[in-house]
């Protein structure tokens, strides 16, 4: 019988030393017809080394799992001066290349095309005729056997002519038309992604933040008074929050397109963001769009400055380990909903309602049996975020949303416990900004998180975690809501939240009612586990044609399910299955359910006071 062969690790391990000399990086980003990046990248090596290792970053930072592209890197070569040099991609790690150097050899020149996606089939798109995002770890490459912050790297772009670039990086020239930076290490690179366009503008938010945005029409970027107050008030809100702040600059790097891909990801300078069209212009009626730069400017505190000890690594290739993204995201959640309502980037409606979705999502998930808080934190690595069948069964990366609505627990555990004088405002301050002005990283475990709550009111806070976090089988976490002053409640029409996004992607969201999230055609997206259509077999992928004998549109099925309520006569639905169409009966008489938080008893409620503004308005 065959015996196992042993695995080779060809791969140094990072070490904590520098790397000589400092690399070159140049971009090509011309070509938005394709969607290509040509990269020239020249590595320089000391002398004697015969085999060069290059690594592709494969573990990306704010995405929790390994998601390098390198099924887009084609045309590679490797040569130094005329020379062409022989490569082998590792067998096992396959992220890495291995370049053999005849003697003498000081510098190495990699040539190769990043092709970004044309369809969102293919992947994220992140170059259209009108912008681009460019995000350095998906199309450069780095030497083996260094800590990233120990390799130094000159970047430079060419971007098509009269487009505008922002980015976090220093020291901005162009005196020939290619833009480049100063000299940096390879972490910062990383951390400071690009966001480039033929319509572009820029607004000074204070504090040295700024809200850097690119659109496809110039119109798109008529930010109106009122969100401009806005924006600056979360920098003073967040800055009141947490005292300290860890970036020097920071910069919303915005992106108002349905051509691009959406994206939502933390830098510790600066953010990738991505909003529909009109969510600046149409100030009202987006307000259920506007979270995304609340929740990553937090970011920059929790999860870039304060991060778990073992999601920090010294490069792109060790893995990152997950299990504290209920601090590291849900604390995030919580304060982007917090922070987006004191300063006016979203109204208290909104957040409200935000607030009242999640608690109905997990009120009503069945995958709380089986899976716990702790074990959805692994979910971006095995999942890879991709569509379930079944996902209210499955879980998915709930640390998000149950993270938010346990850390409100928490702040009214405090509050009580206080008398009213501290609040999970006080944890935020002494855990997060600490040291201020340090643009560096602290780690921590699960043990600092209780010691530093422990510092702000003594509690069982050990306990209190384990139980709601590493449990399986507990009650959705409605009891910060309740001790807030509201309650989960259900009515016919959806929340302020859930109504704009419903509305803005044109679909039909059943869950909490007949079980089932129909897009704009009638075709079933997602199906609740053990709801009424689900009993009744329509599961993902099938469609609803028609309803109680007429035509489908979603007034008529939303009409039939009002119909039904209260009586014992089952909705018709026609349903198509690929090339199959059936009459399926559901017996479903509970009319349309939403979920609302409402408030309960009289006085001022401890979730309104927790949305209230804190800083000075300028």
């Amino acid at each position: 019988m065959p015996q196992a062969v042993a695995i080779a690790r060809t791969v140094p391990d990072a070490a904590d030393v520098p790397y000589p000399g400092t690399m070159q990086v140049r971009i090509d980003a011309t070509d938005v017809t394709r969607g290509l990046y040509r990269v020239t990248q020249t590595i320089p090596v000391a002398t004697g080394t015969r085999r060069l290792t290059l690594l592709l970053p494969q573990w990306l930072p704010g995405n929790h799992a390994p998601r390098g592209t390198m099924a887009e890197i084609v045309d590679l070569g490797f040569r130094s001066g005329d020379r062409v040099l022989k490569w082998r991609r590792d067998p096992v790690e396959v992220f890495a290349f291995h370049v053999d150097l005849p003697e003498g050899i000081t510098e190495v020149t990699a040539r190769f095309i990043h092709t970004s996606p044309r369809q969102p089939s293919e992947g994220r798109i992140t170059m259209t005729p009108d912008m681009l995002n460019l995000q350095w770890d998906k199309m450069t490459l780095y030497p083996a056997g260094h800590y990233v912050r120990q390799i130094r790297v000159r970047p430079a772009v060419r971007f098509p002519d009269g487009w505008r670039a922002f980015t976090a990086l220093d020291g901005q020239s162009a005196p020939s038309g290619e833009v480049s930076w100063a000299p940096t290490d390879y972490e910062t690179l990383v951390d400071s992604p690009i966001f480039a366009g033929r319509h572009a503008q820029r607004w000074d938010l204070g504090e040295n933040v700024s809200l850097d945005a690119v659109a496809d029409e110039p119109k798109l970027l008529a930010l109106p008074p009122a969100g401009l107050a806005a924006y600056r008030a979360l920098v003073t809100e967040s800055l009141a929050l947490f005292g300290g702040r860890h970036f020097d600059r920071y910069a919303f790097l915005l992106a108002l397109s349905d051509q691009i891909g959406g994206i939502g990801l933390e830098h510790q300078r600066s953010s990738e963001n991505q909003m529909e069209r009109t969510a600046l212009i149409d100030w009202a009626g987006m307000d259920w769009d506007r979270n995304v730069l609340p929740h990553e400017l937090v970011h920059s505190w929790i999860g870039k400055f304060r991060r778990p000890a073992r999601m920090w690594t010294p490069d792109y290739r060790l893995p990152m380990q997950n299990d504290l993204l209920w601090v590291y995201e849900g604390q995030t959640q919580f304060w982007g909903y917090v922070l987006a309502a004191r300063s006016g980037v979203q109204s208290k409606d909104v957040v409200l309602g935000q607030f009242a979705s999640i608690a109905g999502t997990l009120a009503s998930l069945p995958g709380r049996s089986w899976r716990s808080v702790e074990d959805t934190t692994f979910d971006p690595v095995f999942g890879a975020r991709k569509p379930k069948p079944f996902a209210s069964l499955a879980r998915g990366e709930d640390y998000y949303i149950e993270g938010a609505l346990i850390w409100l627990e928490a702040d009214q555990l405090i509050r009580r416990g206080t008398g009213g004088r501290k609040g999970l405002d006080d944890f935020a301050r002494a855990f997060f900004g600490v040291r201020d002005g340090d643009i560096g990283q602290m780690t921590f475990e699960f043990d600092d998180v209780v010691a530093a709550l422990n510092a702000v009111y003594p509690y069982d806070w050990a306990g209190f975690l384990d139980q709601r976090i590493r449990e399986p089988g507990r009650p959705a976490p409605l009891a910060g809501l309740e001790q807030a002053g509201y309650r989960l409640t259900w009515r016919e029409e959806p929340n302020a939240f859930d109504k704009g996004r419903a509305a803005d992607a044109r679909s039909l969201p059943l869950a909490f009612s007949l079980g089932l999230t129909l897009d704009k055609d009638g075709k079933v997206t997602a199906s609740q586990w053990d709801s009424p259509a689900f009993k009744a077999g329509i599961v993902t992928g099938a469609r609803i044609t028609g309803v109680n004998g007429k035509a489908y549109t979603p007034e008529g099925l939303r009409a039939a399910i009002t119909l039904a309520k209260g009586g014992n006569v089952p909705i018709q639905l026609l349903v198509q299955r690929g090339e199959a169409i059936a009459a399926v009966a559901v017996p479903y008489y509970g009319g349309l359910r939403y979920p609302w938080i409402e408030r309960t008893g009289s006085g001022a409620a401890g979730l309104d006071l927790l949305l209230a503004p804190r800083a000075a308005r300028r």
